[in-house]
């Protein structure tokens, strides 16, 4: 049958990026204590589009799914990008993986455990030359209780909810369950799932001892990446669900290292 797509082009114009988004598939993810995860993605796939070409081959970007659909973890995402190049005859590609992820985590005194959540994002680009390049994002919610509201106040403090998204760039592996310690650690209390009195007991007062703006989580987090010498650029914005203002608050910082 005739290739329309590979028909000639003569309005002489490249597309930087052409393919597919919000594909659903499920996959199988890796976890830091060597076992593996099922959970389900939405990914994003394109290739440049050379000038000469009408256009690609969308069918191709599922089949190249279909054969990289097992582990995902950043080891295999050059070798997924390269064959997407190899596949659809392109310069350049890119994929992005977007799901959740579950984690156990204990109460800090009862020790019940009960499964948390995080966002994750795989970025993934590779170029003739060799070139490839992995951002590795996480987002993660914890609690933030505020400084001023505690030192102003007769009784308690204002606390809230508070999204913390931070993408990485690494040159040794960082497991996610690194990054969500990271992120924790920072905050003034971590989320929990499950909860029972004593718990919640340790936790209001743990906050109420590490009041923090959103300005104190992104420095505290900004120290963390600026001491592990795996990751050599970062980008992490902090924001607060803010409980007794109409508006939320918000701290962001780019660096490379």
């Amino acid at each position: 049958m005739k290739d329309v797509q590979k028909e000639f082009d003569l309005r002489n114009i490249q597309i930087d990026r052409v393919g597919v988004k919000n594909v659903s598939c499920p996959i199988t993810a890796l976890c830091h204590d060597g076992g593996t995860q099922n959970t389900v993605a939405r990914i994003s796939m394109s290739v440049m589009l050379p000038r000469e070409y009408r256009g690609t081959h969308m069918s191709r970007f599922i089949e190249t799914l279909e054969e990289y659909r097992g582990r995902v973890s950043p080891h295999n995402l050059e070798g997924f990008t390269r064959r997407l190049c190899e596949k659809l005859n392109a310069s350049e590609s890119s994929v992005s993986f977007f799901f959740p992820y579950y984690f156990r985590k204990k109460a800090p005194v009862s020790k019940i455990e009960s499964f948390s959540k995080c966002d994750i994002e795989l970025q993934a680009h590779y170029s003739e030359g060799k070139h490839f390049d992995m951002i590795i994002g996480l987002s993660l919610n914890v609690q933030t209780l505020c400084p001023c509201s505690k030192e102003i106040s007769q009784y308690g403090a204002h606390n809230q909810r508070a999204l913390v998204t931070l993408k990485i760039r690494c040159k040794g592996l960082v497991w996610f369950e690194e990054m969500i310690t990271m992120i924790e650690d920072s905050s003034s209390s971590p989320l929990y799932t499950l909860l029972k009195r004593e718990d919640e007991k340790f936790i209001t007062e743990h906050s109420y001892e590490n009041p923090r703006f959103v300005e104190d989580v992104i420095r505290e987090l900004a120290v963390r990446l600026d001491s592990d010498d795996r990751i050599t650029w970062y980008s992490a914005n902090v924001e607060s669900q803010e409980s007794i203002h109409e508006h939320n608050a918000f701290a962001e910082i780019e660096r490379t290292k």
